[in-house]
């Protein structure tokens, strides 16, 4: 199939990569797969003409510069990057410890700069390819009790819009994609992380977890339907640089400009009274 790709994505042994790797297998793409331990791709070991599992620390350099390469040595180029990898962290900025806060923003922000630092010296002499770079909604419209997971998020929207200015001239397309609530594993212990120490001012902030984690299994988002949109996205003449996912997404991002606006509106006199 001569429309098919070569996509290396992070975060693939469960949730939305997972789901991302099957559909695209499936249809005929090739895949380079990451995740701490290439024990979880064992049901994949029957296409390994169009599947490589990595095992990859995506807090290393060393270790995401080796498969990057391993990627280009099996399959020859790299057209697609998905920087999927993450995890949320709940919890009071007051009570998160820094070694919570620079582990969080080392997978969800640093593991993607990573990835993207070493993906471009192939993606550029091509002059083609696509990154694609999963935020959340609550990168965008924060919600309580994530302070450093909205942050780290926002940082990697703001990366994103940044780097599709800079990379369009070499023909390279990156979008910030901003997805709502999928039915994947991501509200479970081992995609969630939550403060240590804990102040009574803040359990309030509780009900917000809380909230989250009755929510799972009852999700609107359908993860099996992402691969389809992803190929949209790249086989697009003029892709979306922000791309809003799932209906929720959709209508908090929607309510959240609405709001910007109309603070912009009211404070617009005020805004001017600076200039000369």
């Amino acid at each position: 199939m001569s429309n098919t790709k070569i996509w290396y994505i992070t975060g693939a042994s469960k949730g939305m990569g997972l789901s991302l790797v099957k559909q695209l297998l499936a249809k005929g793409h090739s895949v380079a797969a990451t995740s701490r331990s290439v024990n979880a791709f064992e049901e994949f070991k029957a296409i390994s003409d169009r599947f490589l599992p990595l095992e990859v620390d995506l807090k290393s350099e060393q270790s995401v510069a080796a498969s990057i390469q391993k990627t280009i040595e099996k399959f020859g180029r790299l057209d697609v990057v998905v920087n999927n990898a993450g995890y949320g962290l709940g919890g009071a900025l007051e009570e998160l410890t820094t070694a919570e806060i620079d582990e969080n923003f080392q997978v969800n922000f640093f593991s993607a700069v990573r990835v993207i630092q070493q993906a471009l010296p192939y993606m550029r002499p091509a002059r083609s390819g696509h990154i694609i770079n999963i935020s959340s909604i609550a990168g965008f419209a924060p919600g309580m009790g994530w302070p450093m997971y909205c942050a780290a998020k926002f940082a990697l929207s703001g990366l994103s819009e940044a780097l599709a200015n800079d990379l369009k001239p070499l023909g390279i397309s990156v979008t910030n994609v901003i997805p709502g609530w999928f039915r994947t594993s991501f509200a479970k212990a081992d995609s969630i992380a939550y403060n240590q120490n804990q102040i009574e001012d803040y359990a309030y902030l509780r009900e917000s977890h809380q909230k989250m984690n009755n929510m799972d299994g009852a999700q609107l988002g359908d993860p099996d339907k992402i691969a389809d949109v992803f190929l949209k996205l790249v086989e697009s003449a003029n892709p979306a640089v922000n791309l809003f996912m799932g209906s929720d997404a959709f209508e908090r991002g929607e309510t959240k400009i609405g709001q910007l606006q109309g603070e912009m509106d009211a404070w617009k006199e005020i805004s001017c009274s600076t200039d000369f």
